[in-house]
């Protein structure tokens, strides 16, 4: 995993209810430039090994977040995960360079459909309004955003899903290309 060019990190509580992120995840899993990590398998006591999971992400040119939107954020592990391993010194901060020119893709389900998040639907802003915290920590870490994936009604449209996956198989085609 050292020669990653792709470190894919994936959280789901609940992988295995998760057709749509299940899809997605199969349409790149034979990408020999992917190195994938599911936080949840691996960290189930939430121990993040740091260390680990810094030198994957030395090794790569782009990091992946993959998860579905939990409470218009990201799933509690990934957050802890952030936290943990974007560390003052190594990620940002006075000789926290590490990350700075890497690119960072995020990739990430929802349950509702895209009319559920405009200013009178059930979530009450648009979709765009939930990415700035994500895109603000690529920034701060002297990240380049990529344009996230963003596949909504991840429980019902499965042609949906089969597009979003090969767009997902296809833009880390053209990266490690």
């Amino acid at each position: 995993m050292s020669n990653a060019t792709v470190a894919l990190i994936y959280a789901h509580p609940f992988a295995e209810r998760s057709l749509a992120n299940a899809a997605l995840l199969a349409t790149i899993a034979d990408l020999p430039f992917v190195a994938r990590r599911d936080l949840y398998d691996r960290y189930p006591d939430f121990d993040i090994d740091v260390e680990a999971e810094q030198k994957l992400l030395e090794s790569a040119r782009l990091v992946v977040l993959q998860h579905p939107i939990y409470w218009y954020s990201m799933p509690a592990l990934l957050k802890l995960w952030i936290d943990d391993v974007f560390a003052l010194g190594w990620a940002y901060g006075e000789g926290g360079s590490a990350l700075t020119g890497k690119d960072l893709l995020w990739v990430a389900t929802t349950g509702g459909d895209t009319s559920a998040y405009v200013p009178d639907g059930p979530h009450g802003h648009p979709f765009g309004d939930f990415i700035h915290p994500i895109q603000q920590t690529a920034a701060f870490c002297g990240m380049r955003w990529l344009d996230p994936i963003i596949v909504h009604d991840a429980h019902a449209d499965r042609g949906h899903v089969a597009a979003s996956g090969a767009l997902y198989r296809e833009r880390l085609m053209k990266f490690a290309g």
